[in-house]
């Protein structure tokens, strides 16, 4: 894993990305509906965080992509609060420091953004990705924010920046 890099996504990079995800979520058995996996930017995401406020980041290496996330202004929330999104990275990428880097890339992107906190959404059985979300210093809320789509996922947390 020496040779990893996190940069910003390139239009290129769409159908590897796309795979990815699609990939996670199904050796995780996630649903396909009311998830990430039923998202139409999916095979675009480049496109979809070409906008003000938003980046999506990929982890390299060698060429090949091993995991993602981003950061934008979480949707159909007035507050200036962004969402950590679509953060996925394939088992080899994982349990070696790379979640804790890309997390630290996005909220330091959200700061510069000038997001007070940052949301996310996840399923109760990612026990792995709520431990790193809550070292990263993220809590727990009773409720959801914003209307991100994604009814299937029910433990939501948030970080204030």
């Amino acid at each position: 894993m020496e040779n990893v890099v996190i940069r910003e996504i390139s239009k290129e990079d769409n159908p590897q990305v796309a795979s990815v995800i699609r990939k996670v979520l199904v050796d995780l058995g996630v649903p396909k509906v009311g998830t990430a996996y039923a998202d139409t930017a999916l095979d675009h995401m480049f496109e979809h965080y070409d906008k003000p406020k938003a980046t999506y980041f990929v982890v390299e290496e060698n060429g090949v992509i091993l995991g993602c996330a981003g950061v934008a202004q979480l949707d159909n929330y007035e507050g200036n609060i962004c969402e950590l999104q679509k953060m996925y990275f394939l088992e080899a990428a994982r349990g070696k420091g790379i979640g804790n880097k890309m997390i630290n890339t996005c909220l330091e992107r959200a700061k510069e953004y000038g997001f007070e906190g940052c949301y996310l959404e996840t399923m109760p059985y990612m026990e792995a990705a709520q431990k790193l979300y809550k070292r990263m210093g993220f809590e727990y809320i009773d409720a959801p924010m914003g209307d991100t789509g994604h009814y299937s996922c029910p433990v939501w947390m948030l970080k204030t920046l």
